[in-house]
């Protein structure tokens, strides 16, 4: 099991606390992701909004790409998974940024593909927001660029959405024929993209069985296709809390799913009702981003240990973690639980 975090550029992840000690800032982010890489850490994904989704939109918010190359020059080891949306950005000139910063990371950085799905925040923004499956349209054009770009000499496309005449990109990506390209997605039209041009799916956070059941389908639609390597990864977003007991532990979910205030709630409806979502979600689950309790990452180190081996059992082999505030529970998770899984997986093997 690999184990990742989102980074905090939203200033928390609870959209019913206000304070979480947690800002929106530069600085803090690095904090973050060095003490995270000494910690064991293997990817931290940067979410791409110019809206604060978490906050409310009137609130601070860090800006992906320009964090990530900030990142990447201050870190090691650590993969720097970077979200990107086709519909902000021009795919040729992404595949350069991109390629620039993999140079910067020594070949670390990695691209997170999202269809889009905040409909205010494009108007705000001047993205192109369109019908859902367009939108996926517009994704298989948009990759179709990032790896002619990286792979050819010389580029050339003609699409409905964009079009490239004699492009040279040099130099080219450190990763050979490109950067992870990951991507979530649980409509058919999304999957049929994610299946066919990309190297790795992420997933919001389920049951076990919800979980088993996706990767099972995922793995079943790669391999039908011809000469295409297996997935490399399946991701899930999870919000964890530790603590020593599990009393104290439904103490703190109580509080932070006790709903009092919208300002955080500005995304629910775009969220809910222009993706095509395979669970409903309440607004209480909204509470934390991306379905992050329904993995239920909730008691003593113990007890999430074993649920975690239950997910690795089912094909996760990447853990993105949201928690708060996240410097100090990164580090307890750091501490406690991830040294449980390994000694509870040794005694499973050995029996």
């Amino acid at each position: 099991m690999k184990y990742g975090f989102w980074l905090p550029i939203f200033g928390g992840w609870l959209r019913n606390v206000e304070d979480e000690n947690m800002p929106p800032t530069y600085e803090y982010a690095k904090d973050v992701i060095q003490s995270a890489e000494k910690w064991g850490y293997d990817t931290t994904l940067i979410a791409e909004l110019y809206l604060n989704d978490i906050k409310g939109p009137e609130q601070d918010s860090l800006e992906a790409w320009s964090t990530a190359a900030a990142l990447a020059s201050v870190t090691d080891k650590i993969e720097i998974m970077t979200a990107v949306r086709p519909g902000f950005h021009n795919p040729a000139v992404t595949a350069k940024m991109a390629a620039n910063i993999d140079h910067i990371s020594g070949g670390r950085f990695t691209l997170n593909i999202v269809s889009g799905w905040w409909e205010g925040e494009a108007k705000q923004y001047g993205g192109a927001f369109t019908k859902h499956d367009e939108r996926y349209e517009r994704t298989t054009e948009f990759l179709d660029v990032l790896k002619g770009m990286w792979t050819d000499e010389t580029f050339s496309y003609n699409g409905k959405f964009y079009s490239i005449e004699n492009a040279t990109l040099a130099p080219k990506p450190i990763q050979r024929p490109n950067p992870v390209l990951y991507a979530g997605g649980e409509s058919e039209k999304g999957k049929q993209v994610i299946t066919s041009q990309c190297d790795a799916y992420v997933m919001h956070g389920g049951t076990v069985e919800e979980i088993r059941s996706k990767i099972e389908d995922m793995k079943e639609r790669r391999g039908v296709l011809n000469g295409r390597a297996p997935l490399q990864s399946f991701g899930m977003a999870a919000y964890v809390i530790c603590r020593d007991t599990e009393e104290e532990a439904q103490e703190e979910l109580a509080r932070i799913t006790d709903v009092k205030d919208a300002s955080g709630y500005a995304g629910f409806k775009d969220f809910t009702t222009k993706s095509q979502l395979e669970q409903k979600i309440q607004l209480q689950d909204y509470s934390v981003s991306n379905r992050g309790l329904r993995p239920n990452l909730v008691g003593t180190p113990d007890q999430i240990a074993k649920k975690i081996l239950e997910y690795e059992k089912a094909g996760v082999n990447l853990l993105l973690l949201q928690c708060s505030p996240q410097l100090e529970e990164l580090e307890r998770f750091s501490k406690d639980v991830m040294p449980k899984v390994d000694e509870l997986r040794s005694q499973l093997i050995n029996i």
